[in-house]
Formats: C-alpha cells, structure tokens, sequence
C-alpha cells in the first residue's frame, strides 16, 4: 500500500477543492469536507461519501438544517493506488464527484462524464 500521512492526504482533498471553478464554489451552500482514514465496515471500498439534501431538493422548508457532509477516505484511495499521482488524480475525481452529488448530479450521470 501507498504510504502518504493524514495531513499529506488532507492537503490534497484541499488542493482539488482548491481546483473546483469559483463561480461553482460561490453556488455550495451548508456544505463540509471531511477527511476520514476508513470508511464504513460495510463498504470497505467506498472513497468518498455525499450525506445531506442536495440543492436541486431544497424547497422553503430547508432552513436551520446541520450542514451536508461530503467525507473523503484515505485508506480505500491509498490502497487502490500505485503511485502518488494516481492519489492526485483519484483524489480530485472523488471531491468532484461527491461534490456533484451536492449539486444534484447522480452516479449515472457522473459515470457518464467520466467521474465514476
């Protein structure tokens, strides 16, 4: 397996946000981004994970909510990785594709666009 500290990891996630267009960053509203080392027992291969009401079904009734939680996993990417930039490259399109799920997109359609 790849080695690559927490920090190191972190430090890309915020670099791939970092890359998200401005003018799509400015339209994210009560949204986080998480770093964890392991995702759920139960998909131990999962890379990243949107939970919250995306912005295409918010309605008047959306207020006072807790943020969306979009979480990144390090040890799924490191593992299915060979080289650190294939983390770079693995990294950017799970924060794009977790991100697109804030915004409504869904799994066929960002498998369609490449972001499976």
């Amino acid at each position: 397996m790849l080695e690559m500290t927490r920090e190191e990891f972190e430090e890309l996630v915020a670099e791939a946000l970092d890359r998200i267009p401005p003018e799509l960053t400015r339209l994210m509203d009560n949204v986080a981004v998480f770093v964890e080392d392991e995702p759920p027992a139960d998909d131990p291969e999962l890379l990243g994970l949107y939970e919250g009401t995306p912005l295409t079904d918010r309605g008047e009734w959306y207020a006072g909510v807790l943020p969306d939680r979009i979480t990144i996993y390090r040890g799924p990417t490191l593992r299915m990785c060979g080289s650190r930039e294939e983390v770079v490259e693995e990294t950017e399109v799970t924060v794009v594709h977790e991100i697109a799920h804030h915004f409504g997109i869904d799994d066929e359609r960002l498998h369609a666009l490449g972001y499976g």
